[in-house]
């Protein structure tokens, strides 16, 4: 059976436990993920979604936004290239007080072996082995 792919309100269902009907029924579906039975496709952007709208519409604290998601998107039934940089994104995400995006784009480049950024942006400046420029 090929994998189905995983959207965000299935992942947001699951960890705000907020619907009386959908929620139990999105944790029961990522329990078989977990249990090994089914595996999920995923991608950048549901994580993103998933991240955006903790924080942005339901007021999540970042370290509960990454203690949340993190095991989630690393189950072994998710598939999501590049996920084990997530990690990384989430430490900086949490640890600097960088935006998410912004996070993801100090891993990307690491992993892409940049170290200079074109961006007004002083955030950048707190990320170790950036170098920030202004255009």
């Amino acid at each position: 059976m090929k994998p189905q792919f995983l959207d965000t309100n299935i992942i947001l269902r699951h960890l705000l436990e907020d619907h009386p009907e959908q929620s139990p029924r999105a944790t029961a579906y990522l329990q078989r993920v977990e249990n090994g039975e089914i595996e999920l496709r995923t991608a950048d952007t549901v994580v993103f979604e998933a991240v955006f709208t903790l924080q942005r519409h339901y007021r999540q604290p970042k370290e509960r936004i990454r203690e949340a998601v993190l095991p989630l998107i690393e189950l072994p039934g998710i598939i999501l290239p590049g996920k084990r940089r997530f990690r990384r994104v989430f430490d900086l995400y949490v640890d600097l007080n960088l935006s998410f995006a912004d996070a993801y784009h100090a891993v990307l480049m690491e992993h892409l072996r940049l170290d200079e950024i074109i961006t007004f942006d002083r955030g950048f400046d707190r990320v170790g082995g950036v170098k920030r420029l202004e255009p």
